[in-house]
């Protein structure tokens, strides 16, 4: 009883550990770190385009970026441009172009997950009822489905590997193999259910609409984006691997058949980084290699933990498993290694900086998942012990015991790790905090030569702050610059002004990270020159609290 107790317990926490609610904050990773004209400016005159710049790459949403005129009519021109990170409105000038316009944006950030917005500027002077906003049903209108497809995912990842692995490698001859055969083709099949699940989520997200609303032509536009693509390679490859499994469940498998199964199944897992955090980390091929050695790792571990506990433990002869254990100790051994080095190495990019483990949802629910990790790997280190002195093949039942804990407590850590990849990483959740709540310095400057404004965010001391600096004329057109000199001082602490190295991703369009260690009123300093003997200088004030 013991044996067939330990484990539907491990499954009932998996059940009840499914997440049924978005992680919160709002799980978009691309923020909006400065817009142009600033959010809330007063411009002399409209200027011909708008420019969005995001904190990381993003795809616009078609027909869903606009910029509506004080009339409330559409003013945008065209489709948005859009490189990198940065996003291009042309507009054109209405009959009527002072007063207050609005930009309202959708679009999809590089991990896949929507990010939509409205902000404001106003020509001349703020209109006295300005335009409104399309009603929006929020970032993520997939709700639960997006957190429970990506799940039933991990599950099905690790009923269909563990068992397999077992079944091609270590299977009693006597031992009947329909039951791991099922547990198998079960484990495909839910994968393949859990994608055409994100399929559908990510229609839902990306027309902003629920998912009962959607229609035929909502389903296709997923097909157009980089995330669709990679959702039809994954279905492409478990139809493949549906194919040779059969054979090398049965035991039937030429070395050629299983060399083939080996390489679909880790292509397939390439497929989860590529539609999630790692294409957006600042270094995309390690981060998708580690995720993808996680996700195998971590397979093969609860996969056969899973296929011990429940097909080979009870009823094989002793001297069956003191041959079976010993081989897959060593296999749990090299895959726990692989899963927390990955692990640890994934969280060190994403982390961003030590705080964020105290500071961030992200960093809470990662140490959450290292505890429980941690107390998973104590009940397998005592397992590892008594395979070595032979005692485990001797009492199944204890092993069976010690297995079911382990099978529940990783139910929770796979419940977490559904959680973590909605929410924002450690690294950028301080960039989406200051977009949540408008926090953030933007000011309009003038000078007799240009009109120049800035961004600073999230102005925090001791994290990176995010500069942007636009440069129009007096007629609201941009103004390529030649030079540009920044400089920030603080005063009252006697610091002098320190100078700051910009970029420059656009003519008119500079970008800096600052970094801003004690709290004041910080002094910003531009010398801007916009050709061989035009140059003017315009100062302003950041508080830093």
């Amino acid at each position: 009883m013991r044996i067939r107790s330990a484990v539907p317990l491990g499954f009932l926490l998996a059940l009840l550990s499914v997440p049924v609610t978005p992680a919160s904050p709002a799980a978009a990773h691309a923020a909006l770190v400065a817009t142009s004209p600033v959010r809330d400016a007063v411009v002399s005159a409209p200027p011909a385009e708008v420019v969005l710049t995001f904190s990381e790459g993003i795809a616009p949403v078609a027909g869903r970026v606009q910029v509506l005129g004080p009339d409330g009519k559409r003013v945008d021109l065209g489709e948005p441009v859009v490189r990198g990170a940065t996003v291009r409105i042309p507009v054109r000038v209405p009959d009527r172009p002072l007063g207050t316009y609005l930009v309202s944006y959708r679009v999809i950030s590089a991990d896949s997950h929507p990010v939509a917005g409205s902000f404001a500027y106003s020509a001349g002077a703020p209109s006295a009822t300005p335009p409104r906003p399309a009603t929006e049903r929020g970032e993520r209108p997939a709700g639960a489905l997006t957190p429970v497809a990506r799940y039933a995912g991990y599950l099905g990842l690790v009923l269909t590997v563990g068992p397999t692995l077992l079944a091609a490698a270590r299977w009693p001859r006597r031992r009947s193999r329909r039951g791991v055969a099922r547990v198998a083709y079960a484990g495909l099949g839910l994968v393949a259910a859990a994608t055409i699940g994100t399929w559908v989520a990510q229609a839902a997200d990306v027309v902003g609409a629920p998912v009962g609303a959607l229609t035929g032509g909502d389903l296709a536009t997923v097909a157009d984006s980089e995330v669709g693509r990679v959702l039809a390679a994954r279905l492409l490859l478990v139809g493949v691997a549906g194919a040779v499994l059969p054979a090398v469940l049965t035991g039937r498998a030429t070395r050629r058949r299983r060399t083939a199964l080996t390489v679909v199944g880790l292509a397939a897992l390439v497929t989860w980084p590529l539609a999630g955090h790692p294409v957006a980390s600042p270094l995309p091929p390690v981060s998708v290699t580690a995720d993808v050695v996680h996700l195998a790792a971590m397979s093969v571990w609860l996969g056969g933990l899973l296929t011990l506990v429940l097909f080979l433990l009870p009823g094989t002869h002793p001297r069956v498993l003191a041959r079976i254990l010993p081989a897959w100790s060593r296999w749990a051994t090299l895959a726990v290694g692989w899963l927390v080095a990955s692990g640890v190495g994934q969280a060190a990019l994403d982390l961003g900086r030590p705080a964020a483990l105290v500071d961030t949802a992200w960093g809470r629910l990662l140490c959450g998942k290292a505890a429980l990790l941690a107390a998973v790997l104590g009940v397998a280190a005592w397992q590892r012990r008594a395979v070595r002195h032979g005692a485990a093949a001797a009492r199944p039942h204890r092993v069976a015991t010690a297995a079911g804990v382990e099978l529940a407590a990783t139910a929770l850590v796979l419940a977490l790790t559904a959680l973590l990849v909605q929410t924002p990483p450690g690294r950028t959740a301080g960039t989406e905090a200051a977009r949540a709540t408008r926090e953030g310095v933007a000011q309009t400057l003038t000078s007799g030569r240009y009109t120049l404004q800035f961004d600073v965010y999230p102005v925090r001391v001791g994290v990176p702050n995010s500069l942007h600096v636009y440069v129009y004329t007096p007629q609201g057109q941009a103004l390529p610059v030649v030079e540009w000199k920044v400089s920030l001082a603080l005063p009252a602490a006697g610091i002098e002004p320190v100078p700051v190295p910009v970029d420059s991703p656009e003519p008119h369009h500079g970008s800096a990270e600052i970094s801003l260690p004690v709290p004041g009123e910080w002094t910003i300093r531009f010398t801007v020159r916009t050709s061989d003997v035009d140059q003017a200088t315009v100062t302003a004030t950041v508080p830093v609290r």
